[in-house]
């Protein structure tokens, strides 16, 4: 079964990098707290990897 990714925006991008705001945005979150769940792929993981330090994931079987 695929795995899937619930990432919680747990820090405001408010007066972060342009690059950082909008990766928040391209995965769906846009207020703080606010829960998205994606696929786990590469593609995900670098994108949270760049916003590590906004969001917190937590891995789900699908």
């Amino acid at each position: 079964m695929a795995k899937k990714l619930a990432i919680t925006l747990t820090k405001s991008p408010v007066g972060r990098p342009e690059n950082q705001r909008k990766t928040a945005v391209a995965l769906g979150l846009r207020k703080v707290r606010q829960t998205v769940v994606c696929d786990d792929t590469p593609v995900i993981r670098g994108m949270v990897n760049r916003i590590s330090h906004l969001v917190e994931v937590v891995e789900q079987e699908a």
